[in-house]
């Protein structure tokens, strides 16, 4: 079993006594199981690639292109013109 010194701002300690007294775990416990509970998130994305991101967002129909690809230089030439109007 090791020891170690950690250095906890004001607010963290707060939520470490909060922690301590809502569940009358010592401070050592409620540590452990920060860490526990931290290791179970943390596997959930290790193997995340960024196509695994890129799906979760919500990008809407066609995302935020403002038009198809094959209509690019024609739409890039309207959004400079909509830009410089107002």
């Amino acid at each position: 079993m090791g020891t170690r010194t950690v250095r906890l701002d004001a607010e963290a300690e707060k939520t470490l006594l909060r922690l301590q007294n809502m569940t009358g775990m010592s401070i050592s416990e409620v540590l452990k199981q920060g860490l526990f509970a931290y290791e179970r998130q943390a596997l959930q994305h290790v193997d995340r690639k960024p196509y695994d991101i890129y799906r979760e967002l919500d990008l809407g129909e066609g995302g935020y292109s403002a038009a198809p690809a094959r209509e690019a230089k024609s739409a890039i030439a309207s959004v400079i013109r909509r830009k410089h109007k107002g």
